[in-house]
């Protein structure tokens, strides 16, 4: 099976655990603060990551969905969105999780994982 870490976004962190993933991590899923946001430099980072792998933004406030429309300023769902990550809906960071790995085991690729996500 493919790995795929859980990361969760927690006041004060900048986001350098996401530097120094073992290089057999096929994916990442980020519990974002609220409806999907994360600090400015954890946000630089992700939107890295994502350009080798896919990276799922997930709320971890355990209700509602990660937005897409609303906020805009670096680090805001928009700014994610537009530099990568992909919006995990209304799923749990633990339930985008299983969806990443079980996508990645069946060959789906970035876009087919977004559908998969936003269907």
């Amino acid at each position: 099976m493919p790995r795929v870490v859980l990361v969760p976004a927690v006041f004060g962190s900048d986001g350098a655990e996401l530097d120094h993933l073992p290089p057999d991590i096929a994916g990442v899923v980020i519990a974002a603060f609220g409806a999907g946001h994360l600090a400015e430099t954890m946000a630089d980072r992700a939107a890295t990551l994502a350009d080798r792998m896919p990276v799922i933004l997930a709320s971890a406030t355990g209700a509602g969905p990660v937005l897409e429309r609303t906020y805009g300023y670096r680090g805001g769902e928009r700014d994610l969105i537009a530099r990568g990550l992909i919006p995990a809906g209304s799923l749990s960071p633990a339930k985008a999780r299983l969806l990443l790995i079980l996508a990645l085991a069946a060959g789906r690729t970035r876009d087919e994982i977004a559908a998969l996500l936003n269907s």
